[in-house]
C-alpha cells in the first residue's frame, strides 16, 4: 500500500492550502484554486504522505492493492470484483 520514493511539488506549489482536522488526522492539502485534493501529510512522521492519484499526470507507477472505505461505497457504483482485500474503514498501514 505504500511505496518509498520522493514526492515534489511540480507546479503550483504557492497554490497549496493544507487543512488540520485536529485529533491526530493527516493534514489534508488541496489546490486553492479549484479545491481538489491532492494528498494528505502524516502530523506524526513527516516525510509520509498520501497523494491522491488523480493528482498526477500520467501513470504513476503502482497500482492499487487495497480497496479502503469500502462501507462507504456508493449503492449506484459497486466496487469492482478484482480480488483486492477490502476493508470497511481504515487499511492498516503495511
Amino acid at each position: 500500500m505504500t511505496r518509498e520514493g520522493t514526492f515534489s511539488i511540480t507546479q503550483g506549489e504557492d497554490l497549496v492550502t493544507a487543512y488540520d482536522p485536529g485529533g491526530g488526522g493527516w493534514l489534508k492539502s488541496f489546490c486553492s484554486v479549484c479545491g481538489g485534493h491532492l494528498f494528505s501529510t502524516d502530523p506524526e512522521t513527516p516525510g509520509r504522505y498520501g497523494v491522491r492519484l488523480g493528482a498526477i499526470d500520467g501513470d504513476p507507477g503502482i497500482r492499487p492493492a487495497a480497496r479502503q472505505f469500502a462501507a462507504y461505497a456508493a449503492e449506484w457504483e459497486p466496487i469492482p470484483d478484482d480480488g483486492l482485500p477490502r476493508f470497511p474503514e481504515r487499511a492498516p498501514l503495511l
